[in-house]
């Protein structure tokens, strides 16, 4: 099976590229990723959905992979929600959204504020409205290593990336390539630098998601990586009483990054969820 690239044009003239596997017709996912991530992070996911029946379209971003950096270099909580609902709206029914850290905001902010019809159902990857900040700025150091001086090779990425994650170097760095841009010789994240902007953005405030959460009334579910620094049981707790109709999975053994360190659970706890939505 392999991967139809999709384009959508944002009404301010940014460019979102997306892999769409499985048919059409059938009942349409949105796989959102994380901050500084690309579509290419979700592992087999979307194929395995297409699999079982679904339209599974993962995208990148404004500022990550293929899409369009920001002319002003500024991003912001409504731009990426704002991307987010013109996507899910561009199908001819209502889309599930999987969402991971900055995709999970975005889409409480565009499922519980912009349109609370908007979405089927929502699962969120280890994020919630408030984030233990030890964990935040483990992700923010880890992304602004090397981020102005590049890297030789892949070799030296895979040791960034093995470092930050905990799990083993990758023997095969053939697909490191996907989420990376290279520049007179060298090797850069696959993200605008300008993105840091977003740690300025007031918009992304705990109050703002709390209160778009509260507005949820699809199914929606929550996946923590069990070993997370960025979303840890207070955070579990303290959303599961903000959003009380809530499932919740742990997965055992991954950090904040569940996709990648545990996909094959991972997947099976969101085909689970989503194949619940079929039948009730």
């Amino acid at each position: 099976m392999e991967a139809v690239q999709r384009k959508f044009i944002t009404p301010d003239g940014t460019t979102l590229m997306a892999d769409a596997w499985g048919d059409a017709d059938n009942p349409p996912v949105i796989l959102a990723h994380g901050g500084g991530q690309t579509r290419h992070s979700w592992g087999g996911t979307a194929k395995t959905l297409a699999e079982h029946g679904w339209y599974a379209l993962a995208y990148d971003q404004r500022g990550h992979g293929q899409s369009s950096w920001s002319e002003d270099g500024i991003y912001g909580l409504d731009l990426f929600a704002g991307d987010m609902k013109l996507i899910a709206e561009s199908f001819d029914r209502k889309a599930h959204v999987v969402g991971a850290s900055l995709g999970g905001f975005a889409a409480l902010i565009s499922g519980g504020e912009l349109d609370t019809q908007l979405f089927q159902s929502i699962t969120l990857v280890d994020v919630t409205p408030s984030l233990n900040s030890e964990g935040v700025k483990h992700i923010f150091n880890f992304m602004s290593s090397h981020m102005d001086e590049g890297f030789d090779n892949l070799e030296q990425v895979a040791d960034v990336i093995s470092e930050y994650t905990g799990r083993p170097r990758r023997s095969d760095l053939s697909g490191l390539e996907k989420n990376l841009r290279q520049e007179n010789g060298r090797y850069y994240w696959h993200w605008d630098p300008n993105f840091f902007s977003f740690r300025e953005d007031r918009s992304a405030n705990p109050t703002r998601v709390i209160d778009a959460s509260k507005n949820i009334s699809a199914p929606i579910m929550l996946i923590r990586g069990g070993m997370s620094d960025v979303v840890t049981e207070v955070e579990v707790k303290e959303f599961l009483s903000l959003v009380p109709h809530a499932q919740y999975v742990d997965v055992e053994h991954a950090r904040h990054m569940v996709a990648g360190d545990r996909n094959d659970i991972f997947t099976k706890a969101v085909t689970n969820f989503l194949e619940q939505q079929l039948c009730c």
